[in-house]
């Protein structure tokens, strides 16, 4: 029988076997933002077209060629979210943050949609992880917003990744530095592709971003925005460097760095890996301190970083660092006969309850069959249940990692079953310890209560 229709191009789907790795890791991120005190904020999936042209900026290529954007049954123009920080400032300014005290710190986890050719790490329907500090212009909050990112890959154990920064000034620096890249590129006319010579009269800078191998010849001799900096974005620029320098950060200055949206200002970086091919960026950030004033606000100066999920996932792959496996059932009861169903399912739903993982037969299979089906779960323990042990009041439990099987009560079993588990999961990560292993520490207690 034919599929009626398969997924869109672009888009993936993540199948149970897969999702524990995307769970961990989302919670994982959370849990180091939250250290640094950023808390989760959430958007809609889309939001007037107006946000992303004002913010993202209507000479980029995410605009001019990316975007989802539809009009709705009352005549408005919708477009799926392409990035984070756009709504996340919109949700700033909507719901009055700016009176909260500064700065305002907020994280998520976020789906995002950009029409592009898919490819490894880059598809049309991406999930990002993002950070926003709202109000504070200190070269600090850079330095704490890089070392953020910076904490993720050294928790995950990634290596072969470096950071990259620059500074693109504010806007009268880059009035300078526009002035001098168009004069450079109008001689360079001739070898320029035709989408960057749009770019020449509207904006020269997005020239630098470009993946055409003649654009990107030109653009390595183009002047450097750091040649050009004022005195108060070159002094701000030093001090994040001071920063980045005290909390042993290792970077390197990289002045092709513009990022690929409007919004940024003076500081941006990027966390580049050589581990995954051509589409090295894993995280890009930087400061947007006209972002908000943009959006109708006040001037409040803000940064913040995205990471794609799907991209740190293949990063993590390529470098073969193993993420904890998925909890496993705690116990597999295989009845035998619809008495022993109902029994089965009353001694689940009481283990349940005191936060036990475990299933039972809920097709009627055979005893063999059950236990083909409890080994591919990988039940630590398992019960068979029949008429018998019901009439006597006692379950036999067997271990499935050593073999050994212990006889418990059966109105007592909950209890028992309870505190023998508890002992075994306590001597698993007394074991996990000693050998030095990666342990999912949240997901072990989370499995203890």
């Amino acid at each position: 029988m034919a599929l009626i229709t398969k997924a869109a191009r672009g888009t993936q789907d993540v199948l149970p076997s897969q999702s524990h790795n995307n769970r961990f890791l989302e919670s994982t991120l959370l849990e180091i933002a939250d250290e640094f005190g950023f808390k989760e904020i959430r958007t809609p999936v889309f939001e007037h077209t107006e946000l992303f042209t004002r913010s993202v900026g209507d000479t980029t290529d995410v605009v001019q060629k990316e975007m989802y954007t539809f009009t709705d049954k009352g005549g408005r123009s919708i477009t799926l979210r392409p990035e984070g920080t756009a709504g996340a400032a919109r949700a700033f300014l909507e719901h009055g943050l700016y009176n909260e005290p500064l700065p305002q710190k907020v994280c998520y986890l976020t789906s995002c949609y950009r029409y592009e050719k898919p490819q490894a790490g880059r598809l049309r329907e991406f999930h990002q992880f993002g950070v926003e500090c709202f109000g504070t212009a200190s070269p600090a909050a850079d330095a704490e917003v890089i070392s953020l990112a910076n904490e993720i890959f050294g928790f995950l154990g990634v290596e072969d990744i470096h950071l990259e920064i620059n500074s693109i000034g504010c806007p009268e620096c880059r009035k300078k530095y526009h002035s001098a890249l168009k004069a450079y590129f109008e001689s360079k006319k001739d070898r320029l592709c035709s989408t960057c010579l749009e770019r020449l009269e509207k904006n020269p800078m997005r020239i630098l971003d470009c993946k055409n191998p003649s654009c990107k010849e030109v653009a390595s001799e183009a002047p450097v925005v750091i040649d050009y900096l004022c005195d108060d974005c070159r002094e701000h620029f030093e001090s994040v460097q001071a920063y980045l320098d005290e909390m042993m950060i290792p970077y390197s200055i990289n002045p092709q760095i513009v990022r690929g949206l409007d919004y940024y200002t003076r500081t941006v970086f990027e966390f580049v890996s050589d581990s995954i091919g051509a589409q090295g960026t894993v995280c890009g950030g930087g400061r947007y301190d006209g972002l908000i004033e943009e959006l109708g606000g006040s001037h409040v100066p803000s940064l913040g970083f995205g990471m794609g999920i799907e991209r740190l996932m293949l990063l993590l792959e390529s470098q073969g660092i193993k993420l904890p496996e998925a909890k496993r059932p705690e116990l597999y009861i295989a009845p035998i006969g619809e008495k022993a169903s109902l029994t089965a399912a009353r001694l689940s739903q009481a283990l349940r309850q005191s936060g036990v993982a475990v299933q039972f037969d809920i097709v009627g299979r055979s005893v063999k069959a059950q236990m083909k089906y409890a080994n591919k779960l990988g039940a630590r323990f398992t019960v068979v249940l029949g008429d018998d042990d019901i009439a006597k009041g006692k379950i036999k439990v067997k271990n499935m990692d050593t073999g050994e099987v212990t006889e418990m009560d059966l109105e007592e079993f909950d209890e028992e079953f309870l505190e023998m588990s508890l002992q075994q999961s306590a001597q698993d990560l007394q074991d996990a310890v000693s050998n030095g292993d990666n342990i999912d520490l949240s997901a072990f207690l989370g499995g203890l209560m």
